[in-house]
């Protein structure tokens, strides 16, 4: 099938399929006489698995690992679920730093009485001054 098509199937844009091919990570199965490239059932399986790997937020050359695991059926699980167990570190490590963003916005968005005056404690703490409630 044609990279439109396969990209439909994957559920990724075309530009994404065009550089996950260009990159080596998922390259298509060969080129049709035209010189378009041809993708198989098979490389539509490896984009939605490379989807749902980013989705999960691991980076390329860890779903170029992924990709090396899934294929391998000798593989240790073991190899696996430690990529994954890193993964949810990493998770847990931008949840705590999106939660003390969140409060720091917060107490910003409190001090500023959202009236007509241009005084801003939102706009001085981005500018990193203290918010002071005005």
């Amino acid at each position: 099938m044609r990279i439109g098509d396969a990209a439909r199937a994957s559920g990724l844009p075309v530009k994404t399929v065009r550089y996950y091919a260009d990159i080596g990570l998922v390259a298509p199965s060969g080129r049709a006489g035209n010189g378009y490239r041809d993708y198989a059932q098979s490389d539509v399986q490896r984009l939605g698995f490379v989807r749902r790997a980013r989705a999960f937020g691991f980076s390329i050359d860890d779903c170029r690992e992924l990709l090396g695991l899934y294929s391998d059926r000798d593989r240790a699980s073991a190899d696996v679920k430690r990529m994954a167990e890193s993964r949810i570190e990493d998770l847990d490590r931008q949840m705590t730093e999106l939660a003390a963003l969140r409060a720091d916005l917060q107490r910003l968005a409190d001090a500023c009485a959202g009236d007509g005056r241009p005084d801003c404690p939102i706009l001085n703490g981005l500018a990193g001054g203290a918010a002071r409630r005005g």
